[in-house]
């Protein structure tokens, strides 16, 4: 078999769905398996998603296992002679997976392949190419000077924003979010390291792919990643969770080195995690006061392009949710979705939803990426489902 995808799903199922059927279409020609473990969900993920893929194989797990056991429990099951690791929160072009399957073929040096993610604006996302976070390159994020210098080679290595973005170039640290990886090289340096429970497995992973002798690659092919859509970036728990990983990374790998740089490394780090609860503690206050939360959208506009036969649907649909709505015929409006053409101003963001029978994902993907704008976001919509889809919210018709 050539190709085993396994994506770890907690509570998305229907940013699953979406990142399925994206996924079926770009495998259709490969001979595959997709297995998706599902970390103890409440939101029926499980029941809701196995009649309706009967070709992928689902894992219920009765417990959160965490990213990377519940990852390494799909691969010991696993027959590809590669390996994707996909986060359920990303949609895949058609072609992307096609490409990194023949970079990794005329390439036996290159032990795993990332993508250029895109965020849902499509600007592409920083972490889509990192360094490894040594402590010198840790202490310039953590200080701000990554931020500010982001194509120094030394200050801004952490992102490692002085490469191109545009063609394939080696790099250090390959996203666990789309991380193409050959398994004999897994066989060689081992599975993800169990200790993590979430974040930091894929650096431990990269570290240990190029210590093992291969090479991690960057791609110029695309995916959306609407990034934490399986994660409460905002609980107290992601705080500690996302900084204990680096401390296991840190302290795996970089714990022998002098006190004079492991000290402020630490200090930068709980004074980061300390400054993040302070912030977090700070925003719920503001909730519980009756503020409006920062970044969420109150003026909202949405741009549908949508096949004629899906017209009546749609209308129905954003006349049921009251949505402020423009709804555009495909057969005659397809340049308008080309050019971002919306007629919004001011202080209005735009949702810009598409039809998926009317476009492939490839072509949405391509009509942000070419032209980013930060007040105008990806939105799909699944006729048969009477579905809407967007980095914010889920709007649908049917009883959840």
């Amino acid at each position: 078999m050539k190709l085993s995808v396994v994506i770890v799903n907690y509570n998305v199922k229907y940013y699953l769905a979406q990142c399925l059927d994206s996924l079926l279409r770009s495998v259709k020609d490969i001979e595959h398996e997709v297995i998706v473990v599902d970390n103890h969900s409440h939101d029926g993920s499980v029941e809701y998603l196995c009649t309706k893929y009967p070709e992928v194989r689902f894992v219920a797990s009765n417990h959160n296992l965490g990213f990377a056991k519940a990852n390494n429990v799909a691969i010991r099951q696993s027959k590809g002679e590669y390996i994707l690791l996909l986060n359920p929160d990303t949609i895949v072009g058609e072609n992307t997976i096609k490409e990194c399957l023949s970079f990794l073929d005329s390439h036996p040096s290159a032990g795993s392949v990332g993508v250029k993610m895109l965020k849902a604006d499509g600007e592409m996302a920083k972490e889509s190419r990192r360094g490894f976070p040594t402590p010198m390159t840790a202490f310039y994020k953590m200080i701000g000077l990554c931020s500010r210098f982001p194509k120094s080679r030394r200050f801004g290595k952490y992102y490692m924003g002085y490469l191109p973005c545009d063609e394939a170039v080696q790099i250090e640290v390959v996203s666990g979010a789309y991380c193409m990886v050959r398994k004999s090289a897994l066989d060689r340096v081992g599975l993800l390291d169990e200790d993590f429970f979430m974040y930091g497995e894929d650096i431990d992973l990269s570290y240990r792919i190029l210590k093992g002798g291969y090479e991690n690659w960057y791609l110029p092919c695309e995916i959306l990643h609407y990034k934490g859509e399986s994660t409460h970036k905002s609980s107290f728990r992601y705080v500690h969770v996302f900084y204990d990983a680096m401390l296991i990374f840190f302290r795996k790998h970089y714990g022998h080195l002098s006190l004079c740089l492991t000290i402020p490394v630490k200090a930068a780090i709980y004074f980061k995690a300390f400054t993040a609860l302070v912030a977090m503690s700070w925003r719920r206050t503001r909730k519980i006061l009756g503020f409006v939360p920062e970044g969420i959208v109150t003026n909202a506009r949405y741009v549908f392009f949508c096949l004629k036969e899906n017209l009546e649907s749609c209308s129905k649909l954003v006349e049921c949710k009251g949505l402020q709505a423009e709804i555009r015929c495909v057969d005659d409006m397809k340049c308008h979705a080309e050019q971002h053409d919306f007629g919004y101003e001011g202080n209005v963001h735009v949702y810009a939803v598409y039809d998926i029978e009317a476009y492939n994902y490839s072509e949405i993907l391509g009509f942000f990426s070419s032209n980013p704008i930060e007040t105008v976001s990806i939105g799909t919509y699944n006729a048969k489902e009477r579905i809407v889809i967007t980095p914010d919210e889920i709007i649908t018709t049917v009883m959840q």
